[in-house]
């Protein structure tokens, strides 16, 4: 009598297996949690956002919006008029110039800060810190209200000294704000005075995390400082310093408060406006004219950070 074997079947599962499910709840968490935050992103920036470039390429006007009439669809027209028969490329060099100085300013000192706090006691270190953030968390305003005491034409403290110092009275009634470059020199100093120490924090932070036994290996190696620095430590603080300059760039290009109350002050706004101060001063109720200047803007500062951005999401990868 032969028996035969009968192939036993088996069951496979057709439904999602417990971490698919487990990864779906997840999924549906995050998400959750994510909501609120992207429904405001949406409502706060986003319509505004899309508002901005739709007015952008129409004649959207204060007569359009008393009225409640719609716009006429222009185009580029906003776009070319802006380019060719206005002052925006002159003050887009203007700016560009003064965040390339601003931020290389900003980051220089403020690594040369961090480093020296590293090098100090605890009480100094102190000292040093409360400095700086007694001049951080000054007001901008405030703080171009105190600079602007401080190189006033009449009473300023700078005028004074530069005519003891020389014993001459050559700086009396002398007025920093009226030639342009003397004007961007006292507003360097008031931006400067207010960045290095975000800077100096982060870095300082930063500086903490770089392990010491890899420091005093490249010491026993017969590394000097400077090599321990650019060998060592900056690979450490490659993605720190990156997302502090993004934020540099950003924060010199759009800069606004300290120009605008300089210019109140005896400036020349004609011949010191920047971006901030430009979009203010154009165009009072020319909102098509006006959106086609924050959509630049907007585009311009994308352009700036996009490659430090895609450059350290590439080396987190890695």
């Amino acid at each position: 009598m032969t028996v035969t074997a009968t192939p036993v079947e088996t069951a496979v599962p057709t439904g999602p297996t417990r971490e698919q499910r487990r990864a779906r709840r997840e999924a549906r968490g995050a998400a959750g949690l994510l909501a609120p935050s992207l429904i405001i992103l949406g409502v706060m920036v986003g319509y505004p956002a899309v508002l901005m470039v739709i007015q952008s390429f129409t004649d959207y006007t204060v007569k359009n919006k008393v009225q409640g009439t719609w716009p006429e669809f222009i185009g580029f027209e906003n776009y070319i008029d802006l380019f060719t028969q206005s002052d925006f490329p002159a003050v887009l060099m203007r700016s560009l110039g003064l965040m390339v100085v601003l931020t290389v300013l900003n980051m220089s000192f403020g690594m040369l800060v961090a480093v020296l706090m590293t090098r100090l006691g605890r009480a100094w270190r102190i000292v040093v810190s409360v400095g700086l953030l007694l001049a951080w968390a000054m007001p901008p305003l405030t703080a171009t209200v105190v600079w602007g005491w401080i190189f006033d034409t009449e009473y300023g403290v700078v005028n004074w000294a530069l005519n003891t110092i020389t014993g001459t009275s050559d700086w009396t009634n002398h007025s920093w704000l009226l030639n342009p470059w003397s004007f961007y020199f006292v507003l360097t100093i008031i931006i400067v005075w207010q960045s290095v120490p975000f800077v100096a924090f982060t870095t300082y932070a930063a500086l903490g995390q770089v392990p010491g036994e890899v420091l005093e290996a490249a010491s026993l190696d017969g590394a000097t400082g400077i090599q321990r620095f650019r060998l060592v430590v900056m690979p450490y603080l490659r993605s720190v310093l990156t997302v502090v300059l993004v934020l540099q760039i950003i924060w010199n290009l759009r800069i606004f408060t300290q120009v605008y109350a300089l210019q109140s002050r005896g400036g020349l706004a004609s011949e010191t406006n920047v971006l901030g101060t430009y979009l203010f001063r154009q165009g009072v109720g020319e909102f098509g004219a006006t959106a086609a200047i924050g959509v630049t803007m907007v585009v311009l500062l994308l352009i700036l950070s996009w490659g430090y951005v895609r450059t350290t999401l590439k080396e987190e990868e890695l």
